[in-house]
């Protein structure tokens, strides 16, 4: 039996044919012997067989154990991850085919003998051990999880994830280490990480990373006793863009925005895009008392930049910028404090006309606070019966006779009281709930007018205003055209005024509009002529039926002649036009004699009448309608 399972062992397994052959050589010794037994070769009998005895016996061990660690070797072979057993001195004592592939090892063996030191990179000897001893810790969590650069032969690197437990071989403490492979979870958490600090449309940072790197530049400031500047940009009419161009057209704006921004920075300066059109610059490490100066001068240039236009679908588009500016230490010492206050100068900006720039002062944040609370209050308002309208006379100013009416709106606020319309008409246009009440005050002042149309004021024109935000309302005209017909009133009865920002904040847009308004036969009004950028080609170009004289310069006619002559020079101008003139803020029987004379068409202002109800408006009407003209015009109650 012996014989036949070496001889079994010879033939199949190669790796134990030595041990196959001691055991045939054992086996075929024992037959010959026993063939042949004589009792004087008993002696070299018993030591030949306890030799070959001993020889098998060592070649089975040999044999289980080489087996054994032939099944340890496949198994930790087929394992997807590194596999590698270092000793207390960092060298490495088994390793697997798979960590030597991802080390760049042609085979395992030829990882066998190195130290740890030579795959780490800047790992040092001190390094290694002091891993090690993390395994002779009391009260460690197996596996011990790090991860690491893996230098690779090739020179390349990877990065893996390393999870390490202790193992004990023959009473010897080892680190027994898987090497995961982990490129792929790198460039996932690599693009997440991107996701989280890099805006997708623009790809320069988002509002997380602002804030991150805006803290950052503020703690370096703080340490060095420098200063910085933030700078929160607004792109005016961006709306408009997405609305007549679609969105693309929108991020194709955003992106060259940007990138005009990214061109006026210094390397150091950050550039990020807090949402929407609105972008936040970032001006670190400036000298002490330079950071105003400089986010002053960084302003001006992008707004300039921005006025150069966008070619988008073909089109050349205009978009301006606000600019808001606040700096540390004087507006703030943290990113959220000193980025609330650029936002806050940036609305002042827009106030001012759009394609401006205001530095943050304190007075701002009680403006802004006011803001807050007049937004809140006025959500509701009109379901509350909290706004109603006023009327102020405009009269023929040589007759006396009344002839338009403007209609003014007020809001007695149940929280707030009386509220003047310079304080809530501003916060409606910024949260654009001006629409509603532009919608709300069209319909109260037809159904007014219809009302008075029943009586004794049949001819009579009234006037109302106008913002650039329902001008943008592409149903703004068929609204006006519903509300005339409600009332029964001819197109001629109703007057829009606009100011000259209405006029320029959408060209092409309102004079279209405009157009259609004109040929609906309602009268158009350009309001506080003479303060604002007073171009004569708004007179021409957007056909206007009625001039109105700001009342700052009414108000000097009697006592300066400079505004005397440019008051003469705006009349004579809208007689040349066919514009009918009106002037504002008449409040002196003087300033009437005077504006009269200088062929002025109608007067406003407390010497005429101030805004009244619609009760005593009537109740004027009639004493105007029994009153004869008096000289100059002189006709006050």
């Amino acid at each position: 039996m012996m014989f036949w399972a070496g001889l079994r062992l010879f033939a199949v397994e190669h790796r134990y044919r030595i041990l196959g052959l001691t055991l045939m050589l054992r086996g075929g010794f024992n037959l010959i012997i026993a063939a042949t037994f004589q009792t004087e070769v008993y002696v070299a009998w018993f030591i030949g067989s306890g030799c070959l005895k001993v020889l098998s016996m060592l070649g089975l061990v040999y044999a289980v154990q080489d087996e054994i660690q032939q099944r340890y070797a496949r198994t930790i072979d087929s394992l997807s991850h590194g596999f590698l057993i270092r000793d207390r001195r960092g060298y490495v004592h088994v390793a697997n085919e798979r960590c030597a592939r991802l080390l760049g090892f042609n085979t395992a063996q030829e990882l066998i003998g190195l130290h740890v030191c030579d795959l780490l990179p800047h790992l040092t000897r001190d390094m290694a051990d002091q891993y090690f001893r993390r395994f002779e810790a009391e009260g460690v969590q197996y596996p011990i999880a790090d991860t690491a650069v893996m230098r690779l032969r090739n020179g390349n690197s990877l990065p893996v994830e390393l999870l390490g437990s202790p193992y004990i071989e023959r009473g010897r403490l080892y680190c027994l280490v898987q090497l995961l492979d982990i490129s792929e979870r790198k460039k996932k958490d690599d693009l997440l990480y991107q996701a989280a600090r890099i805006d997708s449309i623009t790809g320069f940072f988002n509002r997380y990373a602002l804030t991150a790197r805006l803290t950052q530049a503020l703690e370096q400031a703080a340490a060095d006793g420098r200063e910085c500047a933030v700078l929160f940009i607004d792109l005016d009419k961006f709306k408009r863009v997405n609305d007549s161009f679609g969105h693309a057209a929108g991020d194709e704006l955003l992106r060259t925005a940007a990138n005009r921004l990214h061109g006026l920075l210094r390397p150091q300066d950050v550039l990020a895009r807090f949402g929407g059109d609105e972008f936040i610059v970032v001006i670190p490490d400036l000298p002490p008392g330079s950071a105003a100066q400089m986010g002053v001068d960084c302003a001006v240039a992008i707004i300039n930049a921005m006025r150069k236009g966008f070619e988008l679908s073909y089109h050349t588009i205009s978009a301006s910028a606000s600019v808001g500016i606040a700096c540390y230490p004087n507006h703030g010492s943290d990113s959220e404090t000193l980025i609330r206050n650029a936002d806050i100068a940036m609305y002042e900006a827009k106030k001012a006309g759009r394609a401006e720039q205001r530095v943050f002062y304190d007075a701002m944040n009680a403006a802004a606070k006011d803001g807050l609370v007049i937004d809140g209050a006025l959500r509701g308002a009109i379901e509350a019966n909290e706004f109603h309208l006023v009327y102020q006379a405009i009269t023929n100013a040589h007759t006396g006779k009344l002839t338009k009416v403007e209609a003014l709106l007020r809001w007695h606020s149940s929280l707030l009281g009386p509220v003047p319309p310079d304080r809530f008409i501003p916060v409606a246009e910024d949260s654009g709930m001006i629409i509603e009440l532009g919608t709300w005050v069209l319909e109260q002042a037809c159904r007014q007018m219809g009302a008075w149309k029943q009586g004794t004021l049949d001819d009579v024109t009234i006037s109302i205003n106008v913002s650039a935000w329902q001008l943008a309302d592409p149903g703004f005209v068929k609204l006006v055209s519903q509300a005339l017909i409600r009332n029964d009133l001819a197109p001629h009865q109703l007057e829009l005024e606009l100011t000259e920002r209405v006029l320029i904040e959408d060209a092409a847009n309102v004079q279209a509009v405009l157009g259609q308004l004109r040929a609906l036969g309602v009268g158009i009004s350009l309001d506080d002529f003479g303060t604002g950028y007073s171009s004569l080609s708004y007179l021409t170009q957007f056909h206007l039926n009625t001039l109105k004289i700001d009342r700052a310069f009414v108000m000097d006619i009697e006592h300066s002649e400079r505004s005397n002559n440019l008051v003469h020079a705006i009349i004579a101008m809208g007689h040349s036009l066919g514009l009918q003139l009106v002037a504002e803020g008449v409040e002196t029987a003087g300033q009437a004699a005077i504006l009269e004379k200088m062929g002025c068409h109608y007067l406003q202002g407390y010497h005429i009448s101030r805004p009244i109800p619609p009760a005593e408006l009537l109740r004027f009407a009639d004493q105007r309608i029994s009153m004869a003209p008096a000289p100059h015009g002189d006709f006050a109650i």
